[in-house]
């Protein structure tokens, strides 16, 4: 059902910071910041030649990833993403294989402009998966 890896996203106490590392020190091809209001997040992409990294930072008050960084204040991996090509076909799979999916269950556009779902870390060996639509 999966397919492959679409990105590992971190989250970063400092954006600007941990984008220049990626572009100066391990020389990497860095996107542009990126505001997701809908998710509370900035995002910066970097692309690798198999997969990206997504650095995410709070955006807002209520930001899912500022509870991330108290308690992780140096930051750390957040969730792994994997690409599906029938997201609702995904989800139905796996609720009815006993996964949770996070919120409402209803796909919400992410970052890359493509449906995306949560999976519950704690039906994944303590990983926060994404999934993504292809």
């Amino acid at each position: 059902m999966i397919g492959r890896l679409n990105h590992v996203a971190i989250a970063v106490p400092d954006l600007a910071a941990a984008a220049a590392q990626y572009e100066t020190t391990l020389g990497a091809t860095v996107g542009a910041p990126q505001d997701e209001p809908d998710h509370g997040v900035t995002v910066v992409f970097i692309d690798l030649p198999n997969t990206k990294i997504e650095l995410l930072y709070p955006l807002g008050e209520a930001s899912p990833i500022q509870g991330f960084l108290d308690k992780n204040p140096a930051g750390g991996i957040h969730h792994i993403c994997y690409e599906v090509d029938d997201i609702l076909a995904a989800r139905d799979h796996l609720v009815a294989s006993g996964a949770r999916v996070l919120g409402s269950g209803e796909p919400k556009i992410g970052a890359h402009k493509k449906p995306v779902l949560f999976l519950h870390p704690k039906d994944f060996n303590g990983c926060l998966i994404e999934l993504e639509q292809v």
